[in-house]
């Protein structure tokens, strides 16, 4: 799902919550319950129905507080790393450990 910009919300079970991702794996569901607990946040975890037999088990990553929006925390940097370091995008997704603030890379690696 990934950061988007939309605000989605809605119920898992009797729980309104805000939809962090869907359809993630456990790899995935793991990293962004562990962040989004570091940060205060309450997370709910839903387990997707498999499709067809075969089928990797998917997660919906979810968090109680209604006014969460991941693309505005991630890129207002107001989430924190469990070692204090702000979150950036790449991080977010995943791509890099590395909370440097650069955006843009002009430079030859």
């Amino acid at each position: 799902m990934g950061l988007g910009g939309n605000h989605l919300f809605g119920s898992i079970g009797e729980t309104r919550v805000t939809f962090v991702e869907k359809g993630v794996d456990e790899n995935r569901r793991d990293f962004l319950k562990n962040l989004l607990e570091v940060n205060g946040f309450e997370v709910v975890i839903d387990e997707d129905k498999i499709k067809t037999e075969g089928d990797p088990q998917l997660y919906t990553v979810a968090v109680t507080d209604m006014t969460f929006n991941p693309t505005v925390w991630v890129f207002q940097r107001r989430l924190k790393t469990a070692d204090g370091r702000k979150v950036t995008h790449d991080y977010w997704n995943q791509k890099t450990e590395e909370t440097n603030p650069r955006y843009w890379r002009n430079a030859k690696e």
